[in-house]
């Protein structure tokens, strides 16, 4: 079977050859039926003919000419057709000549559209069937006759299905791929729109007061010496303007939370060094986490060790909502050069990580937002036989983009 394939693969590669292994087929098909003769007096038996030189040349002519079969779909029909319209009126017994041109009827059918195929089978099968009812030495309703119609309609027939299904999976390919795009499209449209609906609330909150708190903080530095009631009072308004400024952005943060988040934390942001807490957390709530670690305690910057920590916290998240009461899940955490790499492992059943990579949660676009931020990479999918995987890439040493850098 492998071979079998492989073989098929490099026919497949290769359309020359592929033709060239058909036009030998068919020929040896016409030679086999050119030696058979079906007729014997007047009951139906079998014996062995040899067919005339005319014949045997006409076979191979229309053998060869299957060969361009691809480059040159009409004039090979019209050739073959030719073929066996002279074999019809020559032949005594006939020889199957027609079998190539059923053949270049059937790529004909296959490669163009279905009103070229209708006028090219309507012309092919009257001229064939014709030729052998009025001019062959067979009488008019001689079964042979009636099987050219016969062969000629179903190679129309059957290259015609072969366009339709080629059609329908190219239809059913390309809107798959319009669909992926829309997705990637709508989502990157999402997260664009909210950046910039936070731009402008943010600045919006801040610009003001901002511009106040420095104003205010330049003339308390110019009458400090000389008039400091006056300084005390311009003091007291940088207070009263920042305090604005606090309690407005408490305000825009909280318009941006769900219902149910936590209160903004006041510990350092986490990082690798509170992995086995981490851990500890989704182990009491009943999933069972294995934590492998490589990385040599290396020293990371604030902002790689905070997204390594994000990264498995999302994905071990995922792992409890989607892959099953008894999942077991694998973090690891790997030193490699001037990276390190964060793997996180499920082993839920088929199919129940569906609903992270196709639904509405913006989980695994966040972890990929913030891992590309700091020129990392982000590889998740679901894994062979059951479950899901995430694997990050990130460099130790970081150099967030800017607006100059490619996207």
């Amino acid at each position: 079977m492998m071979a079998l394939a492989r073989a098929r693969r490099q026919l497949t590669a290769h359309p020359l050859a592929l033709d060239s292994a058909l036009a030998a087929g068919v020929l040896l098909c016409m030679l086999a039926g050119s030696f058979v003769d079906p007729h014997s007096g007047h009951t139906v038996s079998w014996s062995v003919r040899t067919p005339d030189p005319l014949s045997l040349l006409l076979m191979t002519l229309g053998a060869v000419a299957l060969i361009f079969r691809r480059r040159a779909p009409m004039t090979v029909l019209a050739v073959t057709g030719t073929l066996s319209v002279v074999e019809s009126v020559t032949g005594d017994p006939r020889a199957p000549v027609a079998m190539s041109a059923v053949v270049a009827l059937f790529t004909v059918a296959a490669t163009t559209d279905r009103p070229t195929t209708l006028r090219a089978a309507l012309l092919t099968m009257t001229a064939l069937t014709s030729a052998a009812m009025l001019a062959g030495p067979l009488p008019w309703y001689a079964q042979e006759n009636l099987g050219i119609l016969a062969w000629t309609g179903i190679g129309a027939t059957a290259g015609d299905a072969v366009r339709s299904r080629r059609a329908v999976v190219q239809a059913i390919r390309e809107r798959a791929e319009r669909a992926e795009r829309t997705r990637e499209e709508e989502a990157r449209r999402r997260v664009a729109e909210e950046r910039l609906r936070i731009a402008r609330d943010l600045h919006d909150v801040v610009a003001h007061h901002i511009a106040l708190v420095n104003v205010q903080a330049g003339v308390a530095a110019h009458v400090m010496d000389k008039r400091p009631d006056q300084a005390k009072e311009a003091l007291a308004h940088v207070r009263e303007a920042s305090r604005s400024a606090l309690n407005e952005l408490r305000a825009t943060v909280g318009l941006l939370r769900q219902s149910g988040d936590p209160e903004a934390p006041t510990e350092p942001a986490p990082g690798l060094d509170r992995l086995d807490e981490l851990a500890g957390t989704f182990r009491n709530a009943g999933l069972l986490v294995e934590v492998a670690r490589a990385d040599y305690d290396a020293k990371l910057p604030a902002a790689v060790d905070l997204a390594a920590y994000r990264v498995i916290q999302e994905a071990l998240t995922n792992v409890q909502k989607h892959a099953g009461a008894d999942a077991k899940a694998e973090v690891s955490v790997v030193r490699v050069g001037p990276h390190i790499e964060i793997t996180v492992l499920d082993d839920g059943a088929p199919g129940s990580e569906e609903a992270p990579v196709t639904g509405g949660g913006h989980g695994l676009l966040g972890m990929r937002e913030r891992v590309t931020a700091l020129r990392g990479t982000l590889t998740t999918g679901p894994r062979y036989g059951g479950g899901f995987r995430v694997h990050a890439i990130l460099p130790v040493k970081t150099r967030t983009r800017t607006a100059e850098d490619p996207v």
